[in-house]
């Protein structure tokens, strides 16, 4: 079993719990260990690059410190972590005198030259299409999903490695691997204005309608993500309420580990779903996947 230093992030140890959940046992079932970072925190998101530009270097600097003193790579699953991870770290190899003041700030050396991956591309590199669809026990069939990566995982470009930043296929394959039918469309990258949920509600509404009304176009049932902000911000914008659209959706949402452990014929799958805003579980119902319940 290969193992890597692994990067939790907050929201996997709270609002996404079962997000962060899926992704290690998921990634164990394929053979991937994830170790947790010694004492790691916060990197930032998704406040600190719009108030103190030292601060969001200076943040996502502590946890690479700690990754360095590893020697292994790193990996991630949250999507604005993964992004500033990344871009601190390129900050920081480019700029002397700034790893030199961070430094100083952190404590230890923070120039990690390790690479820092997500796991979707850990899957799909170390597992492969082949070893993943020879494991799936519960196939997804007939479920069309779309993927949408959001913005953070493709932009500026050189964040993502390995895929088409315009057009990433990668999520697509792997879950075509597990059963589904999944459906193309041109909004995979597209923001859905996770980081203005509060802030400007209306610029939200707009972003993320258009996204649901793409998805509905494209024949989908549902959308599958590796962000936890942008599922928060599609769940929580599609029933009657204060935050609402004028036409209600109803297309649940995945995280993509979900669906790996849940293909993989994992009980464990029903307690993730459950945690959903929207619950997606009569969608997988009324399609014959089972869930653990049953």
């Amino acid at each position: 079993m290969k193992t890597y230093s692994y990067y939790p992030g907050c929201s996997q140890l709270s609002s996404a719990e079962e997000y962060g959940d899926s992704a290690v046992r998921a990634a164990g079932a394929l053979g991937i260990r994830l170790e947790p970072l010694p004492d790691w925190s916060c990197c930032g998101a998704s406040s600190a690059h719009m108030t103190n530009h030292l601060l969001a270097v200076a943040l996502p600097a502590r946890d690479l410190a700690r990754a360095r003193g590893l020697g292994r790579d790193l990996v991630v699953v949250c999507a604005a972590c993964y992004h500033n991870l990344r871009s601190a770290r390129e900050e920081l190899l480019e700029d002397e005198a700034l790893a030199s003041r961070v430094e100083e700030i952190v404590g230890s050396d923070p120039r990690f030259r390790g690479r820092i991956v997500h796991l979707l591309d850990v899957i799909y590199e170390e597992v492969g299409l082949e070893a993943l669809r020879e494991k799936v026990v519960n196939p997804l069939r007939g479920l069309r999903p779309v993927s949408y990566y959001g913005c953070l995982m493709a932009r500026p470009r050189g964040m993502m490695e390995g895929d088409n930043p315009d057009h990433p296929t990668r999520m697509d394959d792997l879950l075509a691997a597990l059963g589904a039918e999944v459906r193309p469309w041109s909004y995979k990258t597209d923001c859905c204005g996770g980081s203005l949920s509060l802030t400007r509600t209306d610029v939200v509404v707009g972003l993320v309608n258009r996204l649901f009304e793409a998805a509905e176009e494209a024949d989908a049932d549902s959308m599958v993500t590796a962000c936890p902000m942008c599922l928060a911000n599609l769940e929580m914008r599609q029933r009657e309420g204060k935050l609402s659209f004028r036409h209600e959706h109803d297309l649940p949402v995945f995280f993509f580990t979900e669906l790996i452990g849940l293909a993989l014929g994992m009980e464990e799958a029903e307690v993730w779903l459950s945690k959903h805003l929207l619950d997606p579980r009569p969608l997988l119902w009324r399609k014959g996947v089972r869930t653990g319940a049953g």
